[in-house]
């Protein structure tokens, strides 16, 4: 067993603003804040919980309201990564990033272009983390899950959770807790093909092409702290929840539809048949947005105008309300609706 995430004691607080347990820095107090140093124990935390129940983590994917939550909050810590086989085992308190550059070290290939994401190790099946041209689903082989409702423990399939772009049947359903996940990853010191232009490019070799696994993990890494996606507690492009909007899934007739009325071929990929999907910072771009546009104390972010950023003193409230200016923008420009990628408490 490999532990790469703090344990800290379990513990009890109240009044304490989530902002300090959130990357965006942003978020009101919790009723009851709960620590829980493994699944086990946060189980048994939202089993005694009364009321609406929350779990964090990393705090790397979700916006929560100035006003807080009136319930318990159960922060998820401790980790730990066992292999047997071709299977690893990790606990959902693992540290993601901790867990991909284990991957790197052992020579196991499959997460390596999902490097320098924040957050835990059991978010990352409720999101379908993806970036680079990996998705967390192309190598998940089970989740364990507590289900509430019946308060059953078992592993599921990927079948069974739904995954589709950014989305599984855990995301904005508080019913099952993620308590570990077990990845089915490819032995030997090699990347996974490289499927995303930007990093073969940057790596210097073709799409299609392996590298070594350092490579990948190393070029990921450059280009997300080129974007403001590494944390960084003295860069305040770094104080967001990552890309704050999906890129959206058109009908390819609404594609074209678009291209006219944008004079150009956004950029585009194929998402199934007669599926589209467009880049949402191309959209935030052609509709005026720069990087770095900002509203009193958030602003994009002045390396990626696809994340929202708290530049210091920040209220929800005004990124919620930055958030809306730029989805109306683009609707109102192109006739498409941007949504938020991050999970909403308010």
């Amino acid at each position: 067993m490999t532990d790469a995430s703090p344990r800290p004691s379990t513990g009890r607080f109240s009044g304490k603003p989530l902002s300090e347990y959130t990357t965006l820095r942003l978020g009101g107090p919790a009723r009851e804040l709960v620590e829980a140093a493994s699944s086990e124990e946060a189980v048994e935390a939202l089993r005694e919980a009364e009321g609406p129940t929350l779990v964090l983590a990393g705090g790397s994917n979700v916006v929560i309201g100035d006003e807080g939550f009136d319930g318990t909050v159960v922060l998820l810590r401790g980790g730990g990564i066992e292999a047997e086989g071709g299977l690893v085992r990790v606990e959902a308190g693992q540290v993601w990033d901790a867990f991909v550059a284990w991957t790197v070290a052992e020579g196991r290939s499959g997460v390596e272009c999902l490097s320098g994401i924040p957050g835990s190790v059991g978010a990352t099946p409720i999101q379908n983390v993806g970036a680079y041209g990996q998705e967390v689903a192309h190598t998940i082989a089970a989740v364990k899950v507590w289900d509430r409702e019946s308060d059953e423990i078992r592993d599921w399939t990927p079948a069974e959770c739904d995954f589709a772009y950014r989305h599984s049947v855990f995301k904005h359903n508080d019913r099952y807790l993620v308590m570990s996940v077990d990845f089915r990853l490819e032995p030997g010191g090699l990347s996974q093909p490289i499927a995303y232009a930007e990093l073969a490019k940057r790596l210097g070799v073709e799409v299609g092409d392996r590298v070594p696994l350092a490579d990948a993990r190393d070029a990921v890494i450059e280009l997300r702290r080129g974007k403001g996606m590494v944390l960084n507690a003295d860069d305040h492009d770094t104080w967001s929840a990552g890309s704050f909007f999906t890129n959206p899934i058109i009908d390819a007739h609404d594609y074209h539809e678009l291209a006219e009325r944008a004079g150009g071929e956004p950029p585009h990929w194929p998402s199934g048949e007669g599926k589209v999907k467009v880049s949402a910072a191309w959209l935030i771009g052609a509709a005026g947005f720069e990087k770095g546009h900002r509203k009193g104390n958030v602003s994009l972010s002045t390396k990626h105008t696809l994340a929202l950023t708290n530049r210091g003193g920040a209220t929800t409230a005004e990124l919620l309300a930055l958030a809306t200016e730029v989805a109306d923008k683009i609707e109102a420009d192109f006739g498409i609706r941007l949504h938020p990628e991050p999970v909403m408490v308010h």
